[in-house]
């Protein structure tokens, strides 16, 4: 028998922040990267968002400057950040919903663009079994420089949610799916169930458009049960 699914994107939606700006930010204060480098992948971040730039192509030139890094090191780091950093910024609306759907047996996942060594630290904390991301390739303790399979952004969210689903036996077709992004579309076509969190302009938009639920968990609670979402606050 087929389960359901209840994908959670991790940017905006289940944290108040962009990760990948805060993971610059921390980056630059120690001084461990130039400002030309900050400056690069800010303008890759704005043009992703603006929908003008191939992110599976950044993501690859991001692999292949990591390799020979040691993954335990980097790990170590990126959990340790994710503690100080991004924990304290996790939404408050975020826990309800994500306890609601455990509680009515779906299998909670995080589905997100973020590297794993950033994801699984926030899972972690909020009891999430499963973990959705972009996955570096790791030989002999050390990246290699590759990605494993596509980069979890755009339609890559869809290939790596279909693996669940086949690994899970998750129908996508009656899952449900938290984002803030346009660019997560393909993901939201996929699903039977849409939600919208803390939205970009375009997406807010098109979740007018298409009647599909928006919320703000920012600072109020979510909604009593996941089946009353797509009567709830609409755009």
């Amino acid at each position: 028998m087929s389960r359901i699914g209840a994908f959670f994107d991790v940017d905006r939606t289940l944290v108040s922040c962009n990760t990948g700006r805060l993971f610059l930010r921390d980056l630059r204060r120690r001084g461990e990267i130039s400002l030309i480098r900050t400056l690069r992948a800010l303008i890759w971040m704005a043009k992703y968002h603006l929908s003008l730039i191939d992110l599976q192509h950044v993501a690859t030139k991001l692999a292949a400057q990591m390799e020979g890094w040691i993954e335990r090191d980097f790990a170590e780091r990126c959990r340790g950040w994710v503690e100080a950093e991004v924990l304290p910024l996790v939404v408050p609306g975020a826990h309800g919903q994500i306890e609601k759907h455990r509680a009515e047996g779906h299998v909670v996942a995080i589905l997100s663009t973020s590297p794993t060594y950033v994801t699984r630290p926030i899972a972690d904390a909020l009891g999430i079994e499963e973990v959705i991301s972009t996955k570096f390739e790791v030989v002999g303790g050390q990246f290699t420089g590759k990605l494993v399979g596509p980069a979890c952004v755009g339609k890559g969210k869809v290939y790596w949610a279909e693996d669940l689903g086949a690994r899970r036996e998750v129908d996508l077709a009656q899952s449900w799916f938290y984002t803030d992004s346009y660019t997560d579309m393909p993901m939201l076509e996929r699903v039977g169930n849409q939600v919208i969190v803390n939205p970009d302009p375009r997406l807010r938009r098109t979740a007018k458009r298409r009647g599909w639920p928006v919320q703000d968990w920012r600072q109020a609670a979510a909604p009593a049960t996941p089946a009353t979402a797509a009567t709830e606050i609409r755009a």
